[in-house]
């Protein structure tokens, strides 16, 4: 099996830091969700937190990591103009927007793709800081709790969103 350093970087894109990010989700959400007085020890509030800080910050980290791999490596390959009597399959843009059945990819998926994902990192730092700023006074504060699975929440189905468009759009004109 061979694959171009362009496929390799368009799998560490989503398959590797988008994936990982939204894997972690579960375990942030779990873990704001449980983070009551009545769920847990003393012991039990400070493994947990610790936990959470770290699993927040890699998923924030890994967000950003996406969304910038995305925007500066795989989105330029994607965006590249062809020369006159080029290989359409070389250049996805190109090739979506050359016909009326594929032309919905780009230009509603891959320009709602390109913004909407922005907010996935930016939303997941934001709750990475609440739960690092406030830390185990979390557990007598439930609105912020709930403020910050929101923010969670959003932050999922925008990743979410994002990356099942990229996965159709890399399924309907593959970056070679």
């Amino acid at each position: 099996m061979h694959l171009t350093v362009r496929e390799i970087w368009t799998v560490l894109h989503g398959m590797g830091f988008g994936a990982i990010y939204l894997l972690a989700f579960a375990g942030g959400m779990a873990g704001l969700y449980s983070l009551r007085p009545e769920l847990l020890t003393a012991e039990g509030v400070r493994e947990r937190l610790r936990r959470m800080k770290v699993g927040l910050w890699t998923m924030a980290v890994t967000s950003w990591l996406a969304v910038i791999s995305g925007t500066w490596v795989v989105y330029i390959w994607y965006r590249a103009k062809p020369v006159p009597g080029a290989d359409l399959a070389h250049y996805p843009r190109a090739l979506l927007v050359a016909s009326q059945a594929t032309a919905g990819w780009h230009n509603f998926g891959m320009e709602w793709k390109e913004h909407i994902a922005w907010f996935a990192p930016i939303l997941a730092t934001t709750v990475a800081y609440l739960v690092h700023h406030y830390g185990r006074r979390l557990i007598h504060m439930p609105e912020v709790r709930r403020v910050a699975m929101a923010l969670l929440l959003v932050a999922f189905a925008t990743a979410g969103v994002a990356g099942v468009l990229g996965a159709f759009i890399n399924k309907a004109a593959t970056i070679r």
